[in-house]
């Protein structure tokens, strides 16, 4: 059962990840029949700690000794995580000792470096930022990084993306303690979804790959032009004067995928751009990139996603979308 939760702070926190651990956990809503959380802010290292970027800082009333009586260990973003390597030994200690006694530990976005320099990402699926995700596969090669997710739960230690997806992953410990109905009442009060369709993916802007080829790098800045049209590795193959065989080895390694998926990336990309910029229709906008027709592009959309088209249009456009 989920009755004791804490947060721990090191200089540089962001306030709004800190900030969705206090209104999860911290709020008491016992009149509504709600869980009450003994909950605690704490700091990992000497204070006063400054959150990053607003000009104020924080003094926690607790150290490192109230984490060891929590069954939840809550580690919000920190501003300086993808290049800091000087997390205080005692707090790692602190983390892992928790995984071993049965607790669990819960990041959002950059607070899982905190977890990999602790050891707990090794050879464990987790999530963190998009934009911090390929730093994270540097630094923590054991790691098993997916950057297309809201959260992973991998047991005691489980790893939310970039900042709103923190409201997810403490929902999901709610439901997974609590049940449903208390999850849900607890969303209702903060106007959140219980549950978001799809993943990280739909958040994700993607640039072409700079490739160290500049014969491949001729043919995907092509490729991305003429995403309409049918597209081959044979047709590839020859505007990059090689075989098929030898282009698509050449492919993967520049670009670490496969001509196939690369190309439908880039369309379900595309999708995106025009689900959110225009008033298409879905069948139009499966022809212009490349789908040929809607049923298509749902189904790509969804497998690549986790949510569809219409899903997706009414999340970026609100009222103004269209079917």
């Amino acid at each position: 059962m989920l009755k004791n939760v804490a947060v721990a702070l090191v200089d540089g926190v962001t306030p709004f990840e800190f900030g969705i651990f206090c209104e999860v956990f911290g709020i008491d809503r016992g009149d509504q029949g709600l869980p009450v959380y003994d909950f605690a802010v704490c700091a990992a290292e000497e204070g006063p700690l400054t959150m990053a970027d607003v000009g104020f800082t924080i003094t926690p009333p607790f150290g490192l000794e109230r984490l060891e009586e929590a069954d939840l260990i809550c580690l919000p973003a920190d501003r300086r995580a993808p290049v800091r390597d000087d997390y205080p030994e005692p707090f790692l200690d602190v983390l892992r000792r928790a995984v071993d006694r049965g607790a669990r530990v819960l990041s959002v976005c950059s607070g899982a470096f905190v977890l990999g320099a602790a050891g707990l990402l090794d050879g464990r699926r987790c999530t963190t930022h998009w934009l911090h995700a390929p730093a994270l596969i540097r630094r923590y090669p054991a790691a098993l990084v997916d950057p297309d997710v809201l959260y992973v739960d991998e047991g005691p230690v489980i790893t939310a993306a970039g900042t709103a997806s923190g409201i997810d992953a403490c929902l999901h410990v709610v439901r997974q303690a609590h049940g449903a109905e208390v999850a849900n009442t607890i969303a209702r009060r903060m106007v959140v979804p219980p549950h978001r369709d799809g993943g990280q993916a739909q958040y994700i802007q993607r640039p072409l790959p700079r490739t160290a080829c500049d014969t491949v790098g001729e043919v995907i800045g092509w490729t991305a032009r003429h995403l309409d049209e049918e597209i081959t590795v044979e047709q590839l193959a020859e505007r990059a004067h090689m075989s098929p065989r030898t282009f698509a080895r050449r492919f993967l390694q520049e670009t670490g995928t496969t001509p196939y998926q690369w190309v439908l990336r880039q369309r379900v990309l595309l999708a995106q751009e025009l689900l959110e910029s225009t008033d298409d229709t879905v069948d139009a906008i499966a022809g212009r990139s490349g789908f040929g027709n809607a049923a298509a592009l749902r189904h790509h959309f969804l497998r690549t996603l986790g949510t569809t088209p219409n899903a997706f249009r009414r999340a970026f456009r609100g009222p103004r979308a269209v079917a």
